[in-house]
């Protein structure tokens, strides 16, 4: 009897009943797959992204597992709609547990390549955007006791790869970003990252040739890419209690994935 306790305990720690989180980009890919795993925990969720009707779609998953979902369609890179979408959250949910800063992304070229407004305007895709949702819901984290924030980086911000300045200077900050907001939130509020390799999203299968993604997987010492869900599970555990005493910390979801990854042909100057 005291090892099913404990079990049960085990497997509590992991639950989300009764609380509430907020998703960007999530409408398709790590985004999509991350409302869907936290429903499965109890989470009910609100959903951001550009495209209303991958919102709508995602949001009757989460409802088929009998949670609530609302559907915020907008753009991340206007501050104005996320200060919407966390007063929507809680005016229709009654609360904000869990933020997850899932959008973002960013196109590199070479140095000599790469103008001032590329890199700024990564910058605020990648972190302003999540610098300012994270400072909008913070408050109402409080007001309920205390929240989870779990920013998605990339392996690539640990990297310094020809070709790869803008993704690489941007997802470096965000990982900055996350241990910085978690020193100045602790204790009450955690903040953690997670940091994917190469992730079989629809996004990579439009950017990236399958010969490319073959070379990936042969790159990576599991010998696959990684799915949505294997992020999604890694969100899961950082926004759960089960993670309750860790904070300030970039979780590798990769697969041991090489520095050269996505190698480029870039000769020297």
């Amino acid at each position: 009897m005291g090892d099913d306790h404990t079990l049960n305990a085990t497997l509590d720690s992991f639950r989300l009943d009764g609380r509430v989180a907020l998703i960007t980009g999530a409408g398709q890919g790590i985004g999509a797959a991350t409302a869907v795993a936290l429903a499965d925990v109890g989470a009910d969720v609100a959903l951001t992204a550009r495209t209303e009707a991958d919102l709508d779609a995602v949001a009757d998953e989460v409802r088929a597992r009998g949670r609530r979902a609302i559907v915020l369609p907008g753009d991340v890179n206007n501050l104005d709609h996320l200060a919407g979408v966390v007063d929507t959250t809680v005016a229709e949910l009654g609360r904000l547990d869990v933020l997850v800063n899932n959008a973002g992304g960013s196109v590199s070229k070479p140095f000599l390549d790469t103008t001032v407004k590329q890199l700024e305007s990564s910058f605020h895709f990648n972190v302003s955007a999540a610098f300012e949702l994270g400072r909008l819901a913070v408050p109402h984290m409080l007001a309920v006791g205390g929240g989870s924030i779990v920013n998605i980086g990339s392996v690539a911000g640990r990297n310094a790869g020809r070709g790869t300045l803008t993704h690489s200077l941007t997802k470096a900050a965000v990982a900055q970003l996350t241990r910085l907001m978690a020193a100045d939130l602790a204790p009450r509020v955690r903040v953690n990252g997670v940091l994917p390799g190469a992730v079989e999203t629809a996004a990579l299968r439009r950017y990236v040739p399958d010969e490319v993604r073959e070379q990936m997987a042969e790159r990576t010492a599991m010998r696959r890419n990684g799915l949505p869900e294997d992020i999604a599970r890694a969100v899961l555990f950082l926004a759960s209690p089960a993670s309750s005493w860790i904070t300030g910390k970039n979780l590798e979801v990769d697969g041991l994935a090489a520095e050269d990854l996505v190698p480029k042909a870039i000769p020297d100057l």
